[in-house]
């Protein structure tokens, strides 16, 4: 076998000293604290069943999409499914991609130009930094969540003779600390400079909206945003990805999003429960699930109060709740501790989080039961005692 290049070797050493080092777990049967599965669908078998009732009803029995959709995958359930997602997410056209990152890979590498401008919130997903990095624009960081910091690096970015387009990025639901910016103040700026403002969705769809269909929606705010990227694989328990905008942006990135164009599609299986799961959430059993979901999440941050440990956590009013524990030996040990007694909590060590910003990251779901966030929520306090 190759000997392993030494610089990567070192790479690897360093993790391990800084107690940093990740590897994959296998699943187990402790009590759901981690999972990005919010409302429970991944494992619903009425979704599953109809599912498979819509693949029998369009007369599909593909196993794959054999290729790229420029080539040959793009079958009608993706066309059905592109239809449904403009109408529910009332936008005018959306473009299904194989994942999330897939989507803001795609939608950062190749919408904005040479010569253009993107302003970031310094807390976005990973996902939109490596697009932001394929990109030919100038990029500029601001304070997260912090408009007037907004305002302070548009001035400097565009001080000198400036002609190109302005995008700004956010995420409604920030995924390390489960807060929200103000939308509302993002959109009346954006609408003042002519900026482009995007925002990533992927964990407000399902869990916010009077049927899932987001902040961004609940704020009725959709027509105002440029671009909107939901995901399929959190609260809508499958798997991949759409931007929503105009027919226009739709038609651009067919064109010239890589991430896009030469990829083999999702399987017809993946488009269909997609769709069955967009129906779903619109339905009573959806609507009972957020309903379900919410009391969670309240009862959840008032047991944190009744623990006195709220200093401890960042404030969110989404499924998201995060303890601070600087240290990733420290947070590491209190995440084994809760393990042991049965519950699956995750340690956000650095250089995940920045470093004195390490977590135990919560996310609650619509079948955690009271006596469950209880107890998890006393072992914790008693472990940081």
């Amino acid at each position: 076998m190759c000997n392993f290049p030494s610089i990567l070797d070192k790479k690897l050493k360093k993790r391990k000293q800084e107690d940093a080092l990740r590897s994959l777990p296998l699943p187990g049967n402790l009590v759901d604290f981690s999972s990005n599965d919010y409302l429970g669908l991944a494992t619903n078998e009425t979704l599953y069943a109809n599912t498979f009732q819509l693949l029998l009803n369009k007369g599909v029995s593909h196993n794959g999409a054999t290729g790229s959709r420029l080539i040959s995958g793009n079958h009608n359930l993706y066309l059905d499914l592109e239809a449904d997602l403009a109408s529910f997410f009332k936008s005018d056209s959306a473009l299904v991609f194989n994942s999330g990152y897939d989507a803001n890979l795609g939608f950062f590498s190749a919408i904005p130009q040479r010569g253009d401008i993107i302003l970031y919130d310094a807390l976005i997903h990973a996902s939109i930094r490596d697009g932001i990095l394929l990109s030919n624009a100038k990029s500029y960081k601001f304070s997260h969540n912090n408009i007037k910091d907004v305002e302070e690096t548009f001035n400097k970015a565009t001080a000198k003779d400036f002609k190109g387009e302005v995008y700004i990025v956010t995420e409604s639901i920030f995924s390390m600390d489960g807060d929200s910016p103000d939308i509302e103040a993002l959109i009346k700026f954006s609408k003042k400079k002519s900026a482009h403002l995007i925002i990533d969705e992927a964990h407000a769809v399902g869990v916010f909206g009077e049927q899932g269909e987001g902040l961004v929606q609940q704020n009725k705010a959709y027509k105002d945003v440029f671009a909107r990227i939901i995901t399929f694989g959190k609260a809508l328990g499958c798997h991949g990805a759409a931007i929503l905008g105009s027919e226009q942006l739709k038609e651009y990135l067919v064109n010239f999003s890589r991430s896009f164009i030469y990829t083999t599609a999702l399987p017809p299986h993946a488009v269909a429960t997609i769709t069955a799961a967009v129906k779903f959430i619109e339905e009573e059993e959806g609507k009972i699930a957020r309903k379900n979901l919410k009391e969670k999440i309240d009862l959840f941050k008032n047991k944190v109060k009744e623990l006195k440990l709220q200093d401890l956590f960042i404030p969110s009013n989404s499924a998201i709740q995060c303890c601070l524990i600087t240290g990733n030996g420290k947070v590491k040990k209190i995440a084994d501790k809760l393990q042991e007694k049965g519950f699956n909590v995750k340690a956000i060590l650095a250089p995940t989080v920045q470093e004195g910003e390490e977590r135990l990251r919560f996310c609650i779901h619509s079948y955690n039961s009271k006596e469950e966030i209880g107890l998890v929520l006393q072992i914790l306090a008693n472990s940081i005692k």
